[in-house]
């Protein structure tokens, strides 16, 4: 928190700096990056697909790791220089400049800070987002569009790619459920905790009475599958059907049977993908999706062993997690963190950094 003063505050940044570069491990990190950097160079790498898949994304995580360690280190050094210049020549603009890279500097170390927290088992994979309307009715629909804007548009903020498995369309308005992937490192980790159910109050536009509706939206996050992990599917739990595509698309897309449902006929999971032309690509999509989708049964599964050892009987991630309330005021607030904010717009159109920030602490010290 900054306290105005320009000497404090920079001493505070230093002290956060110096407990992430502690936590990181910075000698370590540069040891094991050589030591990767040996491994992938190998003309052989890449007979074994799996294990060159673990080198090379490993190296790349901990490269960009200690870039912006680095980076953040570099620039502490050099808003201290500034500052000391701008005082030495009592040039105010200079002075200026330095408190406005002292306060991004706050923010960005405050965002690594964070990235230390997230050092669970998965929390390094990209991520894959599914976006159900709940009760509600057609609102709800809408709703869930919504929020798929939402995550889509914080993304985009981040540079994060994203690509489109599946869409499904409700009759009026909205969707009825659409299925992502967020292909940046730590996806996973940063957005799991925008799992469970939101819930939004406002006038219906859909009414012609006006009248207030809430709605709501189920949101699930789960982490991509790797190929070091090991998902053998037989094929005759499977039954796979192609079908026409439908809503935008273009005529190349909704004119041929190139979308595919897989069921898994033992858990009863059913996933789809029409966002490609191509009937084998919408299935090695799916086929994704799937695996994902039964690693994440098959660690909620252990995991709810080990809560039942420990009588764990705390709610789920399943449960109302966020409140937007558009009328008759403008709030959205997270009922777990207790993080607020009366810019409904904002958050909407995808600046939910201190939602996220502030889930991921709560998380760390729930888990504690």
């Amino acid at each position: 928190m900054a306290t105005g003063d320009f000497a404090v505050d920079l001493s505070a940044i230093d002290a956060t700096l110096s407990s992430i570069e502690k936590v990181l491990n910075v000698a370590d990190m540069e040891k094991e990056i050589a030591e990767l950097e040996i491994l992938a160079s190998a003309p052989d790498l890449w007979n074994d697909q799996a294990n060159a898949q673990r080198v090379t994304s490993k190296l790349s995580i901990l490269q960009a790791d200690l870039g912006r360690i680095r980076s953040m280190r570099i620039r502490v050094d050099d808003v201290a220089v500034l500052h000391e210049m701008g005082e030495a020549e009592s040039d105010a603009s200079i002075l200026e400049e330095a408190q406005a890279e002292l306060n991004d500097l706050e923010k960005a170390i405050g965002e690594l800070e964070v990235r230390t927290l997230l050092s669970g088992e998965y929390d390094h994979r990209e991520a894959l987002i599914t976006i159900r309307s709940g009760a509600g009715g057609v609102d709800a629909a809408d709703w869930a569009e919504m929020l798929l804007r939402m995550y889509l548009r914080y993304c985009e903020r981040h540079n994060w790619p994203t690509e489109i498995y599946d869409t499904s369309y409700a009759e009026e308005a909205g969707i009825k459920s659409a299925t992502f992937a967020v292909k940046a490192p730590f996806a996973y980790g940063t957005l799991s905790v925008e799992q469970g159910t939101h819930r939004l109050v406002r006038i219906s536009p859909f009414d012609n009475q006006s009248r207030r509706q809430t709605s709501f939206a189920e949101v699930e996050v789960i982490p991509v599958v790797e190929q070091t992990d090991s998902l053998d599917i037989p094929d005759d739990d499977l039954r796979i059907d192609v079908y026409r595509s439908s809503g935008p698309g273009g005529q190349g897309v909704n004119t041929t049977d190139s979308a595919v449902r897989i069921t898994h006929i033992p858990s009863g999971i059913v996933v789809s993908c029409q966002n490609e032309r191509s009937q084998l690509q919408n299935k090695a999509s799916a086929m994704a999706v799937l695996q994902a989708k039964l690693l994440d049964k098959t660690r909620r599964e252990e995991q709810d062993k080990i809560n039942a050892l420990k009588g764990d009987t705390a709610g789920s991630w399943g449960n109302q997690m966020r409140s937007y309330v558009l009328h008759p005021y403008q709030m959205v607030k997270d009922i777990r963190t207790e993080v607020e904010t009366g810019n409904t717009s904002a958050v909407l159109d995808g600046e939910i950094d201190a939602f996220i920030e502030a889930g991921i602490r709560w998380r760390r010290e729930s888990a504690n």
